[in-house]
C-alpha cells in the first residue's frame, strides 16, 4: 500500500499506450506474487495439517497406553500389559515420523520431550511388571501415574501447538487475500479514473462535436496543452481538429458547386431575358445609325434613353447573377426584404414555366439585418425546389412575409406534391434527396438550413397532408431577440 502514491503521481505523465501498458502489466504481476505466495502458505497449511492430524492420532494412542495400564493394575491379564508395550512402540513411531517433518524448534523440543517421558514410562511399566525391582509397589504406581500424566500432558501440548499454527496460518492468509484485495481494487480505480479522465473524457467530447457535424456545425475541439510532447490526446484532437477544418473547406466547396451548379440552371433562362434588352438596344442603335444626320433630336433623345434603360436593365440581371455566384464573407445589414424576394423571383423565372403562377405577397416597409447574397439563395433553392415538384398545371407559388411578435416570418407554399410525413425530419440533412438518382445532390436544403441559421433564425417544412409543400422561415426584427433555431 504504501507504494501506490508514487505510482499514482508518475501515472499522469504516461503516454495512453504506457497507462493501459501499465494497467494491464501491475494486476497480473500482483495477481503473480499472491498467486505465488498463497501456494507456499497452502504447503505450509497441508503440512501443518498433516502434523496435527499425526498429533492427534498420537494423543489418541498414549490415551490407549493408559487404558491399557489401567486394566493391567486392575485386573491384572497379562493380555493388556503387552498391548501396553505394543501402543508405547505405535507412539514412538510415530513421534519419529513427526520429528522428519517438523521444521519449527519449539515442536522439535516439544516431540523430544515426549520420547523420554515415554521411554521413562516404558521403563516404569517394565519395571512395574518384573519382580527384580527394589522399588515398593504403591512407589511404582505413582512414579508410572505422574509419567503417564506428563506424557499425556505433552502429546495433548503438541496437538494444541499443530491447532495453533493451523488456525494462525489460516488467519495469516485470509489476511494476505484481504489486503491483496484492498491493493488491487484500489490499484484498479486509480487506473481507471485515471483512464477516464485521459480517454473517455476526450472520447465524450468527440462524440459530441462529431454529432454537431452531423448537423452542420464544424466547430473545432480546444485542445489541452501536454506537457509530453507524444501526448496521445493531443494528438487526436488535433487531428480531430485538422479534420473538421477540412471537412468545413470541402463543405463551402460543396456549397459553392451547387451554388454554380444553380447558376447553370439559370443561364439559360437569363440568355433569354438578356436577349430581350439586347433586341431593344439593336433596334434603337439601327434605327440611330439609318436616321443619323436627318433624325429629330427629340426622337434620337428618346432612343438613347430607351437604350439606357435596357443597359440598366441588363447591368441588374448580370448583377443579380454576379451576386448570386460570387463566394464573399457572411455580412450583414439592414436590407428590404422586398427587393431580395423580388430579386429571387426574377432570376428563377426563366425556370418557372407560364402555366405555374409565381406570387409575392411581402409586408410593406419590411426591413431585416440579412446578408442579401446569403438570403437570395435560400429562395432561389426554395422557388427552384417549388417548381421542379409541381409537375402538372395549373400551378402556384405564393411567397408571403409579415412580422409577428418581433420575429418576421417568411413562406415559400407551393400546389406540388408535397413532402412525404416521414421525410419531414431528414429534408434538411446533408445529401439527403427525394428526387430520382442524378436529378439531386441533397445539399440544397441542408444549404438552406445552415444560411437561416446563421442569421440566427429558423426554418421548418410544415405538413400540408399532400397538399403541396410549405417551407415557414422566422427570423428576428432589427433590435429584438434572436430565435433559438
Amino acid at each position: 500500500m504504501p507504494r501506490l502514491t508514487p505510482l499514482v503521481t508518475s501515472l499522469p505523465h504516461l503516454t495512453i499506450r504506457q497507462k493501459v501498458l501499465v494497467g494491464v502489466i501491475i494486476p497480473v504481476l500482483l495477481f503473480a506474487v499472491i498467486g505465488v505466495v498463497s501456494y507456499q502458505y497452502l504447503i505450509r497449511l497441508e503440512a501443518t495439517l498433516g502434523l496435527m492430524e499425526m498429533a492427534d492420532d498420537l494423543s489418541n494412542t498414549i490415551l490407549e497406553v493408559r487404558r491399557y495400564e489401567k486394566n493391567y493394575l486392575l485386573y491384572g491379564h497379562a493380555a493388556d500389559f503387552d498391548e501396553s508395550l505394543r501402543y508405547i512402540d505405535q507412539a514412538r513411531t510415530m513421534l519419529a515420523a513427526m520429528a522428519a517433518d517438523v521444521r519449527d524448534g519449539q515442536a522439535h523440543r516439544a516431540i523430544a520431550g515426549l520420547i523420554a517421558a515415554l521411554d521413562a514410562y516404558q521403563a516404569r511399566v517394565l519395571d512395574l511388571g518384573s519382580d527384580g525391582t527394589t522399588a515398593s509397589p504403591a512407589q511404582l504406581l505413582d512414579a508410572l501415574r505422574q509419567t503417564g500424566k506428563d506424557m499425556v500432558d505433552l502429546s495433548l501440548a503438541i496437538k494444541n501447538t499443530e491447532r495453533s499454527r493451523t488456525l494462525q496460518l489460516v488467519a495469516t492468509l485470509k489476511r494476505q487475500l484481504l489486503v491483496s484485495g484492498v491493493f488491487i481494487t484500489v490499484s484498479g480505480i486509480v487506473l481507471a479514473l485515471l483512464l477516464a479522465r485521459k480517454i473517455l473524457r476526450a472520447l465524450g467530447v468527440i462524440t459530441q462535436a462529431t454529432a454537431e457535424i452531423g448537423k452542420g456545425n464544424f466547430q473545432t475541439l480546444p485542445v489541452p496543452h501536454s506537457r509530453q510532447s507524444n501526448d496521445e490526446t493531443q494528438r487526436v484532437l488535433e487531428a480531430f481538429n485538422r479534420m473538421t477544418r477540412e471537412l468545413k473547406r470541402r463543405q463551402d466547396q460543396l456549397i459553392q458547386e451547387k451554388k454554380l451548379s444553380s447558376l447553370g440552371v439559370l443561364t439559360s433562362g437569363i440568355a433569354h431575358q438578356l436577349n430581350n434588352p439586347l433586341n431593344n438596344i439593336s433596334t434603337s442603335c439601327q434605327i440611330l445609325i439609318e436616321e443619323q444626320g436627318e433624325c429629330d433630336p427629340a426622337f434620337a433623345a428618346r432612343m438613347l434613353a430607351n437604350i439606357q434603360q435596357e443597359v440598366l436593365r441588363a447591368r441588374d440581371i448580370v448583377k443579380g447573377l454576379l451576386e448570386f455566384s460570387r463566394a464573399k464573407d457572411f455580412s450583414m445589414k439592414p436590407v428590404a426584404l422586398a427587393a431580395v424576394v423580388a430579386n429571387a423571383c426574377r432570376l428563377v423565372s426563366s425556370q418557372v414555366p407560364s402555366w405555374i403562377t409565381l406570387t409575392q405577397d411581402i409586408a410593406p416597409g419590411l426591413v431585416l439585418d440579412l446578408d442579401a447574397a446569403r438570403m437570395q439563395e435560400v429562395l432561389i433553392n426554395l422557388l427552384l425546389n417549388a417548381a421542379q415538384a409541381i409537375t402538372e398545371p395549373p400551378g402556384a407559388i405564393t411567397v408571403t412575409a409579415w412580422e409577428e411578435a418581433g420575429m418576421a416570418t417568411i413562406t415559400v407554399k407551393d400546389s406540388g406534391e408535397g413532402i412525404p410525413d416521414e421525410a419531414l425530419g431528414k429534408i434538411f440533412d446533408p445529401f439527403y434527396t427525394t428526387k430520382e438518382v442524378g436529378k439531386g445532390t441533397g445539399l440544397g436544403l441542408s444549404i438552406v438550413f445552415g444560411i437561416i441559421e446563421k442569421h440566427q433564425g429558423s426554418i421548418v417544412a410544415e405538413k400540408t397532408g399532400g397538399q403541396g409543400a410549405c417551407f415557414v422561415i422566422r427570423l428576428p426584427l432589427p433590435g429584438s431577440a434572436p430565435e433559438n433555431a
